[in-house]
């Protein structure tokens, strides 16, 4: 499961859809996002926290409430966890969890724990808002758009950007809240490349990566599909297909993608010209 392993960070990568869960080892605490998928991948994620613990606190940041980020909630019952205020007031919780339990049924997976919706300690409201820990500084930002909860952290000064599902390199952007949410979230994600020293990449789903011009080349596409995608330029499919190999299996999502955001734009221009003539 191990996909990047470097001085005081692990990144575990797993089966399904190259999800990541990363576990960061502070002085004073262990970091960790998003516990996943399988039964066997979450007992070797916890089985390493175990192992470098030493009765330090462990904190799990949850990116967002996508049913295959929270998962492995279950497992670390004593985890101090962080997440945002829509996360926290998430008012569909029971229906994230049973997608956990009919994933489970379909494919015949019992666990050593019950899957639960995190119980959120400390809650993240505003952009900017720091944690610290010790010598470390936690800063959060809101990250709408792909979901409404959606949560980025940069870790200093280790210079560590978790992106959750944004900026990912497998993946193009996939809007499932908000188009013109999205947008914001990407101008976000500019802003902190620009306000903070970002050393190392961890999205939610691809590889951890240490290059500076593939983070950048990673945000620009993503900018670049979000201004195309209202056009509905036709080469934008094989514009995906060249750069993602398992395209095919997310084409569907390209176009509600583009329905989304023709519709969103739509209802935003004449709410735009109701409020001019009011």
């Amino acid at each position: 499961m191990i996909q990047y392993d470097k001085e005081n960070m692990r990144v575990f990568q797993s089966s399904l859809y190259k999800t990541t869960s990363a576990v960061i080892e502070l002085n004073e605490a262990i970091v960790m996002t998003d516990p996943n998928w399988l039964p066997q991948e979450v007992d070797e994620i916890k089985a390493y926290v175990n192992q470098i613990r030493k009765n330090r606190a462990l904190y799990i940041i949850y990116t967002h409430s996508d049913f295959d980020h929270i998962i492995g909630s279950g497992a670390f019952p004593d985890a101090i966890v962080i997440a945002s205020q829509a996360f926290n007031e998430h008012k569909q919780k029971d229906e994230a969890i049973n997608k956990v339990h009919a994933f489970d049924q379909r494919y015949y997976i019992q666990r050593n724990y019950k899957p639960e919706y995190p119980q959120v300690d400390y809650v993240v409201s505003k952009d900017g808002q720091k944690l610290i820990l010790g010598k470390s500084t936690l800063t959060f930002y809101l990250a709408p758009g792909h979901t409404n909860d959606g949560l980025f952290t940069v870790i200093e000064p280790a210079g560590i950007f978790l992106s959750g599902d944004y900026l990912s390199d497998v993946e193009f952007p996939f809007i499932f809240d908000s188009y013109l949410e999205y947008l914001k979230t990407m101008n976000k994600a500019k802003d902190i490349f620009s306000l903070h020293s970002i050393s190392v990449h961890v999205p939610g789903h691809g590889h951890t990566t240490e290059d500076k011009t593939e983070m950048e080349d990673r945000l620009k596409f993503a900018q670049a599909y979000l201004d195309q995608i209202i056009d509905m330029k036709e080469n934008m499919e094989e514009i995906l297909k060249g750069r993602y190999i398992f395209f095919q299996g997310m084409k569907d999502i390209h176009v509600e993608n583009q329905q989304l955001a023709f519709n969103e734009i739509k209802q935003f221009t004449l709410h735009s010209k109701e409020t001019l003539y009011d």
